[in-house]
């Protein structure tokens, strides 16, 4: 049995679905369409140049969901998948999957994407492993407060 690491943007998935959430959440008039769009263009171009504060952006990007119960955060993840990702699901990469689950290979997600946004799209690749970025949940709801060591750059390989 092997083991069989994935990247998710652009690897799984013909987009970046950190963005894309973003994308979503304004679309869902969740969150201040203008400012947040243009926050979240910028920290797109850091994350691109290789210069993202990913703690600073993690706190963004989870702040939408701050109050948040888990139920809520399932219907707004339902939402996503059928708006933003089915349509950008690859048909190369569920071959792939699964060539390596006919070989026995566990199979493993390791993206620095949040895993609000990750875990749908893993459980429709049927990817039961994966590695993100957590979001803390205390007294029945989200905060903005990332859990863990986030699986970016060398946090990719030095994360267990």
């Amino acid at each position: 049995m092997g083991l069989a690491l994935f990247d998710l943007d652009n690897t799984l998935i013909a987009g970046d679905s950190d963005h894309l959430w973003g994308d979503f959440l304004v679309a869902e008039g969740l969150v201040d369409g203008e400012s947040r769009k243009a926050t979240n263009e910028a920290y797109y171009r850091q994350y691109q140049e290789g210069h993202l504060n990913i703690n600073e952006y993690l706190a963004f990007a989870l702040a939408p969901m701050a109050g948040m119960t888990k139920p809520a955060v399932r219907t707004l993840q339902r939402r996503f998948m059928q708006q933003h990702v089915e349509h950008i699901l690859l048909d190369a990469a569920f071959d792939l999957l699964q060539k390596h689950r006919s070989q026995g290979d566990r199979l493993v997600i390791v993206t620095a994407t949040k895993t609000l946004v990750t875990r749908p799209i893993a459980d429709r690749v049927s990817v039961d492993n994966r590695m993100g970025g957590g979001a803390e949940f205390k007294n029945g709801s989200y905060n903005e407060k990332p859990t863990g060591h986030p699986s970016i750059e060398a946090g990719k390989v030095t994360r267990h």
